[in-house]
């Protein structure tokens, strides 16, 4: 059997790893994708990590059982909680998340990075480490409720949502603003629009795409003849299956 031409599974707690997959799409064309979204289970990042371990279990078993060669994990919370976990369990290649701190920290001049993430991202030992590597002039601004808002795609909510915390930043004190969450992602157009164009923008999902080519040639795993496809699944319903659909050709 040919593993090269297996699918590569993709989850999250919801629908902000689409914004990851659109980006690994654009990456690797020829590879056939199965996307899910945990809906049932969201959001992970208001959860402790033995339950956010929990959720991924359950979901990485229905993934396996479709014969995935290669995870990625859409999810900067699930990443922190469970990559070690399941690189340790798993006999496939794990991909991660992590929120951009990296490219955020060059684009710093003299003032701080404001990094948006849920707030168990920001108290994993994961980002304290990044934090410890590139968090200088670093701002920890947990957003509870913002993640739920992009499920709901409830655009005004979330508009109002930012006015509110960006309001207690002063713009000129600000250079970089790290959107740590894949949901946040697809507000990134309406963070532009209020913020100065000076102000750099940066998210993982590029890096992630990048470091799955990486891995899948390291490991002969790379489909380079398609055809490419996409299955998307949930633990929610009809509804946010279409809302999946929605956003991924956004």
């Amino acid at each position: 059997m040919n593993q090269k031409r297996d699918p590569i599974g993709v989850f999250d707690s919801g629908v902000g790893g689409i914004s990851t997959l659109r980006e690994m799409i654009r990456e690797l064309p020829d590879e056939r994708f199965i996307y899910f979204g945990d809906m049932a289970n969201a959001p992970y990042g208001t959860k402790n990590t033995e339950e956010v371990i929990t959720c991924v279990r359950s979901v990485v078993d229905r993934l396996m059982e479709q014969n995935i060669k290669a995870l990625v994990i859409a999810c900067n919370t699930a990443t922190g909680a469970a990559a070690a976990v399941l690189r340790d369990e798993l006999s496939i290649p794990v991909v991660g998340m992590e929120p951009a701190l990296k490219p955020a920290s060059k684009a710093r001049k003299n003032g701080s990075v404001l990094v948006l993430a849920t707030p168990l991202t920001l108290h994993q030992e994961k980002f304290e480490n990044l934090m410890k590597q590139y968090g200088e002039g670093a701002v920890k601004v947990p957003c509870p409720g913002l993640m739920e808002l992009v499920e709901a795609d409830d655009t005004e909510g979330a508009k109002r949502y930012l006015e509110k915390l960006f309001s207690r930043y002063p713009a000129e004190t600000v250079d970089a603003v790290v959107l740590g969450c894949t949901h946040y992602v697809f507000l990134k157009d309406m963070i532009r629009g209020l913020l100065p164009e000076r102000i750099a923008i940066t998210d993982g999902n590029t890096g992630t795409a990048r470091q799955l080519r990486r891995v899948l040639a390291a490991e002969n795993l790379l489909n380079e003849e398609g055809p490419g496809s996409v299955e998307l699944e949930t633990s929610g319903t009809e509804k946010d299956i279409e809302l999946m659909k929605k956003l991924l050709i956004q």
